[in-house]
């Protein structure tokens, strides 16, 4: 193959730890050195495509700055998700105090990751039962540490895989210009790479004890080992009314084309709880010329996970953006004659609505479960390979489902984030395939409304004191979470670059003391510190 070269440095250009975006006739590439040594790979996250030159350098692995997938500057390996793809990589030498880097002529932003081929010989069967980012994130790992068996993915819905975050965003927002549910992979991708995906299939049992799927069908399925994926599926009300047309909740693609065909320009829309699906809803229809009523138990949004602060921010955003909250009230019902048509709180406050959308969080869906102990939410209780406590060693279970051990603090969560389910799919996965591999990864997700960002770093259930250092109402600022004089958690908006370092301080237990935070901190040098 032909390829391409420039001079993009010189030789003592860039110190150790460093990186710039440089271009070789045309092509983008990020070029970093650490430990004396130049590497080369794709300039762009292979998830939404961000500038990787806008992230972190930590040791040899690069943070995106959007939604913080990580990946080798050496090999351009994926670390972390989200996202599925490599980076590529290309050639780099060091002649006469220059530095030449060398692509293809026809360089690819992203390449797939190097996969086992299925042998016929290999009888083993791993099935994933759940086709969302922790299903979908292990079957691939499956085939990239070199299992050879037959991985079966099993999913409830009619479609391939696909990116459920935005289903709250950008695809509710504007559905009508949307092509339909893109997914995560062909269906030629799967069959090349010898994974079985099993699309609409309902399993209504799993036998632990005899490692058995029942499906819905009367069909079963043995396996030599299982990860359970299943998710969440979002709480109803349980007031009068909940059952009259126009009532929906927010999950699938499918709820955001119901919600969407009922959302048109004009429409009176009540969003029950102000919980992140709830808000993004909310900003999602207002973007649709949509009239919106928020209730809420909360005295702000987001006030049991940001603060009244932080929430409040939020709070200031969206009423600039046209929404009405009703706080610290409750549905008492819903009344309309087959069609809803208010939405009455308790003290007697009647809202109109023509759509109510409840966004009231999620319960883990672990019905079909037999012969294992579950929690009293319905989770099951795993250990830091993602193994289930009391099963016989061949039961997984990954993402909204699973409550494990925090790495950092010890206690026992349960944590309904895309990326952490895409990050424990992928370790349960390598523990199936005979790793020995402990989930040690830190938590973060994202959100974006009204056109504001806000991102999180780390686990706070609850804390003792919210430090903000910044500018609130510039939405300027990170907000650290401290509990017993440690940082669990960090939310930020404008200061992307020192999450991502943040992220990577955490991780690898570089976290200042509560008195140095104070007094500012500069997050890179820590992170190099």
């Amino acid at each position: 193959m032909s390829k391409k070269q420039a001079v993009v440095a010189l030789a003592d250009e860039l110190k150790d730890g460093q990186m710039k975006q440089v271009s070789v006739e045309g092509t983008d590439v990020l070029l970093t050195r650490v430990d004396g040594q130049y590497h080369a790979v794709g300039a762009y996250c292979t998830h939404y495509g961000a500038p990787l030159a806008t992230g972190v350098l930590s040791g040899t692995r690069v943070v995106c700055p959007w939604h913080h997938a990580c990946f080798s500057v050496v090999s351009g390996d994926q670390e972390e998700p989200p996202g599925l793809d490599a980076l590529p990589c290309f050639e780099v030498k060091v002649e006469n105090g220059q530095v030449i880097v060398a692509v293809p002529e026809e360089a690819a932003k992203q390449r797939v990751p190097g996969m086992a081929k299925p042998d016929p010989a290999d009888q083993r069967v791993f099935a994933i039962l759940g086709g969302g980012a922790a299903g979908a994130a292990a079957a691939e790992m499956l085939r990239q540490e070199d299992f050879k068996g037959q991985v079966v993915l099993i999913g409830a819905e009619s479609f391939l895989p696909y990116d459920r975050t935005t289903m709250s965003k950008g695809y509710l927002a504007e559905r009508e210009k949307q092509s339909g549910v893109r997914p995560s992979r062909s269906e030629a991708f799967y069959a090349q790479h010898g994974i079985e995906v099993l699309k609409d299939k309902r399993v209504t049992r799993v036998d632990a004890g005899k490692r058995q799927l029942v499906f819905a069908d009367g069909s079963s399925l043995g396996y030599e080992a299982l990860l359970l994926a299943t998710g969440a599926t979002p709480r109803q009300l349980p007031v009068p009314g909940a059952e009259l047309e126009g009532v929906m909740t927010l999950r699938t693609s499918l709820d955001a084309d119901r919600i969407a065909t009922a959302a048109q320009a004009g429409t009176k829309a009540v969003v029950v709880g102000s919980s992140f699906i709830g808000m993004e809803c909310a900003a999602a229809l207002r973007s649709r010329n949509v009239q919106v009523q928020v209730v809420a138990m909360e005295q702000v949004p987001f006030e049991r996970v940001l603060g009244k602060e932080v929430g409040g921010l939020f709070k200031t955003i969206a009423e600039e953006s046209g929404v009405v909250f009703h706080f610290n009230a409750q549905v008492d019902h819903l009344a309309g004659n087959g069609k809803v048509e208010k939405v009455v709180l308790k003290g007697g406050v009647e809202l109109e609505a023509d759509l109510v959308v409840v966004g009231a969080g999620v319960k883990p869906v672990t019905d079909y479960l037999e012969g294992v102990a579950k929690n009293p939410d319905g989770s099951v209780s795993v250990d830091a390979f993602m193994r289930v406590e009391g099963s016989d060693g061949s039961l997984y279970a990954a993402g909204d489902i699973a409550a494990f051990p925090d790495p950092i603090s010890g206690e026992r969560i349960r944590i309904e984030h895309w990326r952490v389910a895409g990050q424990q799919g992928r370790v349960a996965a390598r523990n199936m395939a005979g790793h020995v591999t402990p989930f040690t990864q830190v938590p973060f997700f994202w959100t974006r409304q009204f056109n504001q960002n806000l991102r999180y770093v780390g686990h706070a259930s609850s804390w003792d004191e919210v430090v903000v250092d910044g500018d609130l109402g510039q939405k300027n600022f990170l907000a650290y979470y401290v509990k017993g004089g440690q940082v669990r958690a960090v939310a930020g908006a404008g200061r992307d670059k020192a999450l991502c370092a943040i992220e990577e301080c955490l991780r690898l237990r570089k976290m200042p003391a509560l008195a140095a935070l104070k007094a500012g901190v500069d997050w890179e040098a820590q992170l190099r510190a």
